[in-house]
Order: structure tokens, then sequence, then C-alpha cells
């Protein structure tokens, strides 16, 4: 099959014919419809130690299944149209057991190992456990997207009851649009997103934001101020670069909620006293449940979601590297994905 391969830091991915896929017991093998390019992968290319060379990555995908391992457990047959939970997990830990696999000692996601290359490619092999039925309605381009509309999903429910309060999104990407999609279905009284590109402070508004603000022109604190008349009750950090949660500190109100969306892989700091001082609950959002895929295929599927938006090119794997290095300056696209079947 012909897939997308990292080398080294710094040099773009590599279109390469490689071994076709075989899945072991309790696995099936996926024809890539759609796959999505994701921000961490970008951030993770740039560190020599954390991606092996001969990596195929992407972790974000819907496709068809064309083969099936031994033991396979449900009622899953070639032709089904699905996705899955990019997740290798262990099944026997305190995590695993309560259905928080994302969270499991020992998670691999896919695209992150050589023993579990991901969806940059024709074919991916994924757990069967892990699949999800797409059904009639939501499209390869949605299935693509489920997973990281469930990063979304899941911060904003870790931020347990938002009807009625007013909230502030720091950041416009995928997944500070995906959290604004669904802390105003969650039924939150206003939802202001604060992001620096002009193209994404409107796709913010196209999922449901109330308002947006440009932090390049103004403050935060006095345009929330300004455009609701208080603080935010619910600050979601989806931004992920160091000093951004000792800013998410400094604008959420008086015992205000943190959600922590962002990932930042250096070396973070902040003063608690801040915090301390207004009582500030902070908590960190890692991926998602089955539960959270679950509940976005269902909100798609009945028109409740409206994703589209978010999708903002559709690329061929020849394309795929330079679209890929684009991507690391500052781009008005939201979501670009993959079709492996574009010549």
């Amino acid at each position: 099959m012909r897939a997308a391969v990292f080398h080294k830091a710094g040099q773009p991915l590599s279109i390469e014919t490689v071994a076709d896929p075989r899945p072991a017991a309790g696995e099936v093998v996926l024809q890539v419809a759609r796959a999505g390019i994701c921000g961490s992968d970008l951030h993770m290319t740039e560190y020599p130690d954390v991606m092996p060379p001969g990596l195929i990555m992407g972790h974000e995908f819907a496709g068809t299944v064309v083969a099936l391992g031994d033991d396979i457990a449900g009622p899953w047959r070639s032709g089904q149209r699905v996705t899955a939970l990019p997740l290798h997990v262990c099944h026997h830990c305190e995590a695993c057991d309560g259905g928080h696999h994302a969270l499991c000692p020992s998670v691999v996601f896919a695209g992150t190992s050589l023993d579990h290359p991901g969806a940059y490619a024709e074919y991916v092999r994924v757990p069967a456990s892990m699949l999800q039925t797409l059904p009639e309605g939501v499209s390869f381009e949605e299935g693509a997207m489920i997973e990281p509309l469930s990063v979304g999903y899941h911060a904003v429910r870790l931020a347990e009851s938002i009807k009625g309060a007013s909230v502030l999104v720091l950041g416009a990407g995928p997944i500070g649009a995906a959290v604004t999609l669904f802390a105003r279905m969650a039924g939150a009284r206003q939802v202001v997103v604060s992001e620096r590109f002009p193209t994404r402070r409107e796709r913010a508004l196209e999922v449901g934001a109330t308002a947006v603000i440009d932090p390049a022109e103004q403050d935060p604190a006095e345009a929330f101020t300004r455009l609701t008349g208080g603080n935010p009750q619910v600050v979601f950090e989806c931004v992920g670069v160091p000093g951004m949660l000792r800013e998410a500190v400094r604008l959420v109100g008086i015992r205000g909620r943190i959600v922590v969306a962002g990932v930042v892989l250096q070396d973070d700091s902040f003063s608690p006293l801040p915090a301390l001082l207004k009582e500030v609950s902070i908590r960190y959002s890692q991926a998602y449940d089955e539960s959270d895929f679950e509940a976005v295929i269902r909100a798609i599927a009945r028109g409740e979601a409206r994703p589209q938006p978010l999708h903002t090119a559709t690329v061929s794997l020849d394309q795929l590297p330079e679209t890929f290095e684009s991507l690391r300056a500052a781009s008005p696209h939201c979501k670009v994905l993959i079709d492996p079947a574009i010549g």
C-alpha cells in the first residue's frame, strides 16, 4: 500500500510503498476513506526523541472494514462503514476496567508507534474492540472528524453542568471549535471565543460562538466583561502552548472552572497564588471515552451537531507532505482531511 512515512525531524513526510497491514487476533483492517491531520502530529515531529523513524502517523480516520482477524467479538463484517478510537490498551487495568481506555498506563495511540501504524495510508489496522459504526447519514468526512470532535465533547463534559454559564474558549483550532460547538449544545448562555486568526474567529461563530475576541487587539478580560457583563465562569484552554494556563487563571472568575484541553509538550509553570485567591478549579481533559464517540456520532446522525464548518480542505496522499509542512505556520485551516483514493 501507499503511505506517508516520517523519517526525521525537519524532513517532510515521504510517500512510499509499504507492506499491507494484516490483522492479528482481535483486530480488523480498514480501507481508509478519510484521515485527519492533527496538530499533535505536527508538534511530535518537531521532537527527534519522540517519533521513531519509519513511523506512519494518523489517529483520526474513517473507512470500510476489509479484513478481520480471528477471535473478533461483536457484529463486525467486511464492508461496514466505521471509525474507531485509535487506542491500543491492556484491557485489564483500573482505567480499562472503568471504561477510560485513553487513561490506560499502557495506552498507545495509533500512529505513534512502529507497532501500531496510523492512517496516513491506504489501510490501517485497529482493534475490533475500539470500532464504532457510522450510521446512515454520517459521511466519511464526518466520521474522520469524530475523534477531534470527541476531544471537545469530552472537555465540555468534564466541565460538568455548564447550562446557563458564561464560557470563554481560548483558541479556535479544531479542538476549540469543537468545544464551542458542544458548549452551546450543552446550554451555555454565552460562549465567547478568543482567537488571533480572523478565519478561525469566523468559523467559531459558524459553530455557535455568541461572540469572538481578537487577543492581539484587545485584552480578553476587558472584552469578555464588556460583551457579557461579568467574568467567565468556565474557561477552556484549547491552545496548548506554555503560558496559556497562567492566562486562563487570570481570566476566570471567582470560583471559576478551567478545563485544559490544549497539549503542552514542554515544561510550563504558573504561580498558584492567583488561582488560590479565587478558589479556581483546574481540570485536565485527556482524549475521550467510548461514550463520547457514541454521543458525537448520535449528535451528527440526528442533525444536532453540524461539524462541516470545521472541514476546510481535502488532499491526496501525494499532496500530504507539502500540506503537512504548510500547517506548521499560521494557517486559516481548521481540519484538513486526507483522501487516499485521490490520484
